[in-house]
């Protein structure tokens, strides 16, 4: 009978120990805490940035580990971390007329663009993003395409009808990856807007990521593939949407709305609705008084 050898196993000299786990998982604490909401993505581009972490797929699912880990252990909250691609549909429903008369006193609104004689929307590339950018177009009343890559011909058509209904100027803000793919999604949707709302006055400007800003703020970068045959025409790495941090795309957001703003009309505006609002509440006290 032959003698079983016995074979150590092979150290992983890779291995962080406790402390040195311990030591990411602080610093990413930091970043969220510091600019919520943040896609995975994010948040690993910034540690990357950081020089916390290795730029490799590898590092991205451990981080996703350890990003699980503190939030089931209550290191960080969960609000802390942004994720587009998972929603819920449910129709709104109310115990009662009194409930839903005050649900719409406090989320009542009046449209903003109706007396701005312009129109804006911004489309972004990635999903997952959605969540980082929402509360800042949500505050201005602005409508956040997301097209997920390339848009369908039934999304393009759909936002070219909702163009040709608002019937003012129209500007259109993209938001892609610098990549092959990235400038191509951009390219669609100014050449399919174009094509199937032909007499809207309509100008489409791609704002992310430029090279000007890979530059400026240092983003990482990653091979471009050359799988893409878009790959041809396209020159140096690329650079994903993600990784701009957080804030500074929402800065971008911001200022691309904005400077469509016209303040004098956005002040009536608001007056108008906080006095609207306020037969609301006169409405409301009547009902409860009734009830």
């Amino acid at each position: 009978m032959a003698k079983a050898i016995y074979r150590p196993s092979p150290i992983n000299r890779n291995r962080r120990t406790d402390e040195q786990i311990r030591a990411i998982k602080d610093q990413a604490a930091v970043i969220l805490a510091a600019d919520p909401p943040m896609t995975l993505r994010g948040l690993f581009y910034q540690l990357v940035s950081a020089g916390a972490i290795p730029k490799t797929e590898r590092e991205y699912k451990k981080l996703g580990t350890y990003l699980l880990q503190m939030r089931r252990e209550g290191d960080i909250p969960y609000h802390l971390v942004a994720d587009g691609t998972r929603w819920m549909r449910k129709p709104i429903t109310y115990a009662g007329l009194v409930a839903a008369m005050d649900d719409t006193r406090e989320t009542y609104r009046r449209a903003i663009w109706r007396e701005q004689g312009v129109y804006v929307e911004i489309w972004i590339e990635k999903e997952a993003l959605a969540g980082v950018v929402t509360r800042v177009t949500e505050s201005w009343d602005v409508p956040l395409m997301v097209s997920r890559g390339f848009a369908s011909e039934t999304y393009l058509w759909e936002a070219a009808e909702q163009l040709r209904a608002v019937r003012v100027p129209s500007f259109v803000y993209v938001f892609s990856d610098y990549d092959p793919s990235g400038m191509g999604i951009a390219e669609q949707v100014r050449s399919g807007l174009a094509r199937l709302a032909p007499d809207v006055d309509l100008t489409v400007e791609r704002l992310a990521v430029t090279p000007e800003q890979i530059a400026a703020w240092q983003l990482p970068t990653r091979p471009t593939k050359t799988t893409d045959r878009r790959s041809k025409t396209f020159e140096g790495e690329s650079v994903e949407l993600d990784a701009i941090p957080a804030s500074q795309l929402r800065a971008l957001v911001q200022a691309a709305i904005e400077q469509h703003i016209d303040r004098q009309a956005l002040r009536q505006t608001l007056a108008v609705e906080e006095q609207e609002r306020s037969t609301l509440s006169h409405v409301l006290y009547y009902l409860r008084d009734v009830a």
